[in-house]
């Protein structure tokens, strides 16, 4: 079986609606599916509805913010009671942060001769599809481009938007193990995303992996999209000597030669893979439409 499980649609930080991922991976050829925006449930019901028509199997899916060792982090949630108390006011209050993230982005521009640029980023959004979330920085960057402050998004991110710049303001994310705590509650299985992509030692990242299984996660992300082999085979060595489930997803946003849906490295074969957990039947239940 062909999988999937993490991609973003325009619920988040995407260029496609949520049925058009969806029924771009169905002719990828994708038969199960897992939708996971930026800490919001919002793409779901449009997305099931497509995968519906389609006969492919859809997975609940979620990519939560997060915090540890002061860097920020991501983990995913899979096949999760969408409803569940916990993670609604989770994203609630992720949902609220990233309104004033997003407001205080635009002043900070603004105070540096570049005004509009909330009104530019929710135009760039919503031209792409209806949203009630917060423009993210590609938005920002977008509104750059247009208004002609910079070149390109390369350069927005470079000299306004990029770690450290003054565009890249610190959200107050909920801890490790707040996020992993709130999945658990929803039932859900949890992965650490793109684990290679945080700017650690190798000691690091490795107590990083320790914390995650403390908290209560589950599996690794060990391939992610085109990541080079060398860091695929890494993650592998963590996955086997920590005994973890592996998951593996593209990480779509756009249409691209290094970023498509179900493209990405082969899984090692003595991994065991998180998505056959799904039809177990002490696990919570996908939808398999």
């Amino acid at each position: 079986m062909k999988v999937d499980l993490h991609c973003h649609s325009t619920a988040s930080d995407g260029v496609l609606a949520p049925s058009v991922v969806v029924a771009r991976a169905h002719e990828r050829g994708v038969q199960m599916l897992a939708l996971t925006d930026h800490d919001t449930l919002e793409g779901l019901d449009e997305a099931r509805q497509t995968a519906a028509e389609l006969g492919m199997q859809l997975v609940n899916g979620i990519e939560l913010s997060c915090t540890w060792g002061g860097a920020t982090i991501h983990v995913l949630g899979y096949a999760f009671a969408a409803d569940a108390p916990a993670l609604q006011q989770a994203i609630g209050e992720l949902h609220q942060g990233r309104w004033l993230r997003a407001e205080e982005i635009s002043r900070r521009l603004e105070a540096k001769g570049m005004p509009g640029a909330l009104d530019g980023a929710r135009a760039v959004q919503q031209a792409l599809g209806d949203s009630g979330n917060a423009p993210a920085r590609p938005h920002f960057a977008e509104f750059l481009v247009r208004a002609g402050h910079v070149r390109d998004h390369a350069e927005a991110f470079r000299k306004w938007l990029g770690s450290g710049k003054l565009g890249d303001v610190k959200q107050h994310w909920p801890t490790l193990e707040q996020a992993v705590g709130t999945l658990r509650e929803a039932r859900a299985w949890i992965s650490l995303a793109h684990p290679w992509q945080y700017d650690f030692t190798r000691s690091k990242r490795r107590r990083l992996v320790a914390d995650f299984i403390a908290a209560g996660g589950h599996a690794l992300e060990v391939v992610n999209g085109l990541q080079p082999a060398e860091q695929v085979g890494g993650l592998a060595i963590l996955a086997r000597e920590f005994g973890m489930l592996a998951s593996v997803g593209s990480d779509f946003h756009a249409p691209g030669d290094w970023s498509e849906l179900g493209m990405y490295r082969p899984l090692p074969e003595d991994l065991p893979p998180l998505w056959e957990r799904f039809n177990d039947v002490h696990s919570p239940n996908i939808a398999a439409l």
